[in-house]
């Protein structure tokens, strides 16, 4: 940028395609990334121009003060986004990504979005605002993708799978009570849990799900009026709800007059080959006793936040009632570029294409496991979702085993902040979708292997 004078235009986008041999496209996002950063100023019919330089930052304050003025508040929440930062965070070059929770772009629709994104701004009224429950044509999709029960009266459009368990767990949980989750399970629902004044009691899960006795014991004890669970492809054991405690689940929470919220994450997640899952809960659930949440983001693109809230009675009225008064609504654009997507034949070739590229990886991912760690206990082999549940041997620190595989190129994440409480032993979670090829996912997993022969002892 030093070749160019402050406030100097820049050589034109075609210019530069053609000095540069690159594609138009690379050359407008490099454009963008400029703008972002501050560096280059876009004028619309002018060009693009060397921005001045930015201002010295203002001296800070004391803000010390705030310390007390936090702490000092009442109430039992505790904000601990660590499990979800470490999710969300990209590795930084050079380090393969065995930790992520989305898909990598070469697995993501990318061209059927942008089309989707094409038509749904063409369509009138593509901008004002939408129904606060969402569009009726989403919600009607959405009420015959997740199936009867379930009609389009009882579905609400939220900002992905996320904001529908923030809205679930603070409308229907009381700050101080307790909530009952799966134990190990998903980092973010236990910050959401915690945010929002509410005490995670785990039940612990084996290969077919929550152990019913385990729930009724906990339900019994702690009074409980929620229990939060993933029955499909669980994160992060990849466990599956067997069919005959589905019944039992439900039995066991209308008889303590409690709610199951059904997590659905990764229903569209499942590989080609291996048994289909069983229907969600809320097939089975005549009175209400489900909250289903069903979400587009996972199978799709982490950009496209939109998820489905399902529920029956007055539940229903009081879900509707706290995302209203959080968020208003869905933006519409992003509704309408949803149903674009799903509406169209390329969802499901998508969803075709991703499972059969979720099931190559996975049997990548174990049998590089088996191939560069054979002394460690064979990871259990999912049949959906996109991540590895590894027990480690019991001498090994998870945490200075995730720190040496940094170090030797490779993010991974260790198994104990998936806990609401004492992990029983050593694990760590592999993500097989978030590294950009098979042969970097095998790359990876030697890296980790190697990491594991540096461990000390």
């Amino acid at each position: 940028m030093d070749r160019y004078p402050i406030d100097g235009k820049l050589p034109s986008s075609r210019e530069l395609v053609r000095e540069l041999k690159v594609s138009p496209v690379t050359v407008s996002r490099a454009i963008a990334a400029l703008a972002a950063e501050g560096l280059v100023i876009t004028r619309p019919g002018a060009g693009v121009f060397r921005a001045p330089p930015p201002r010295e930052a203002a001296v800070s304050g004391d803000v010390s003060w705030q310390e007390v003025a936090l702490s000092s508040q009442s109430g039992t929440r505790a904000i601990d986004a660590s499990g979800v930062l470490t999710a969300l965070s990209d590795p930084p070059s050079g380090v393969i990504d065995l930790n992520g929770g989305y898909t990598h772009p070469s697995l993501q629709p990318e061209r059927e979005l942008a089309a989707a994104s094409a038509r749904a701004g063409r369509r009138p009224g593509a901008w004002t605002r939408p129904p606060i429950c969402g569009l009726p044509e989403l919600r009607a999709w959405f009420a015959r993708d997740i199936g009867s029960p379930v009609n389009v009266e009882n579905v609400l459009v939220t900002s992905g799978g996320q904001s529908a368990l923030t809205t679930a767990l603070r409308a229907l949980g009381a700050p101080g009570a307790p909530v009952l989750v799966e134990s190990p399970t998903y980092p973010g629902m236990l910050a959401i849990a915690r945010a929002s004044g509410l005490r995670p009691v785990p039940v612990p899960i084996d290969r077919d799900g929550v152990r019913p006795g385990l729930l009724a014991d906990a339900f019994r004890e702690t009074g409980a009026r929620l229990f939060v669970c993933q029955p499909a492809f669980q994160n992060p054991t990849g466990a599956v709800l067997c069919a005959e405690r589905r019944a039992e689940v439900l039995r066991i929470a209308r008889a303590a007059g409690a709610f199951v919220i059904e997590d659905d994450f990764a229903r569209l997640m499942a590989h080609p080959g291996s048994p289909a899952p069983p229907p969600p809960l809320v097939a089975d659930d005549p009175d209400g006793v489900v909250v289903h949440i069903r979400s587009l983001t996972k199978p799709a693109s982490p950009s496209l936040r939109i998820s489905a809230l399902a529920a029956r009675g007055p539940a229903l009225e009081r879900l509707r009632g706290l995302h209203a008064v959080e968020s208003f609504f869905v933006p519409r654009p992003l509704q309408e570029t949803a149903l674009e997507l799903v509406s169209s034949p390329a969802w499901s070739r998508h969803l075709r294409t991703l499972a059969a590229s979720l099931r190559e990886r996975r049997d990548v991912a174990v049998s590089a496991l088996r191939e560069f760690l054979p002394s460690w206990q064979a990871v259990p082999v999912p049949t959906g979702g996109y991540h590895l549940w590894q027990p480690l041997p019991g001498f090994v620190d998870e945490v200075a085993l995730t720190s040496a595989a940094f170090r030797a190129g490779v993010a991974v994440t260790p198994g104990r902040m998936y806990f609401a409480a004492e992990a029983p032993g050593p694990y760590l979670r592999l993500s097989y979708v978030s590294a950009a090829t098979g042969a970097q996912l095998r790359d990876g997993i030697q890296r980790l292997s190697q990491a594991y022969q540096e461990l000390p002892g």
